[in-house]
């Protein structure tokens, strides 16, 4: 049975080793204190998105869709591409999409090689968004680092989270879980 610390984290396993189980380390940071973390801060950079776009008086599309315009980027993709690279759900992804091209800040078209596909690309309107945020990211970004020791940090925190993303990926495809025998 878990034991919750006073924050609701599961501090130990303790029936881990009566069942023949690794134990779990308590005494560094736990890949569920790394999850946690990560929604976390996912949560709050749609909130920091959702007020910028109030304050700039946007009010046609969310900040998840903000984040769809990033993941489309500067050239033109397939939507099954954008699919595979944002990790969207395609009910989801379709609703944005609609969302977006509606509200003129993505083109949608037709794939010359095969009809059934689309290819969709920033209009002038995401483009000028996404320079926006960009532009606003950039104070966000001065409250994190405020010297060269700091932007290091950065830097290899966010290496750190690419190696995560990697691992996860490959033990979720390859099922590439370490064992301690």
């Amino acid at each position: 049975m878990p034991r919750s610390g006073s924050d609701g984290d599961v501090a130990s396993w303790t029936s881990a080793s009566s069942q023949g189980l690794p134990r779990m380390d308590t005494s560094g940071v736990s890949h569920i204190d790394i999850v946690r973390a990560i929604e976390r801060l996912h949560r709050r950079s749609l909130d920091l998105i959702r007020a910028d776009l109030i304050q700039a008086g946007v009010d046609d599309l969310s900040p998840s869709q903000v984040m769809m315009l990033f993941t489309i980027g500067p050239g033109e993709l397939s939507v099954r591409d954008l699919i595979e690279r944002g990790y969207y759900l395609g009910s989801n992804a379709s609703y944005s999409l609609k969302r977006l091209v509606e509200a003129d800040y993505i083109i949608r078209t037709a794939s010359e090689r095969d009809r059934r596909s689309a290819r969709i690309r920033l209009s002038e309107k995401g483009r000028q968004l996404c320079d926006l945020i960009r532009q606003i990211d950039k104070g966000y970004y001065q409250l994190v680092v405020r010297n060269d020791a700091e932007a290091r940090e950065l830097e290899s925190t966010f290496r750190t989270l690419k190696r995560l993303e990697q691992a996860w990926s490959s033990a979720l495809r390859y099922r590439e879980i370490p064992s301690d025998e």
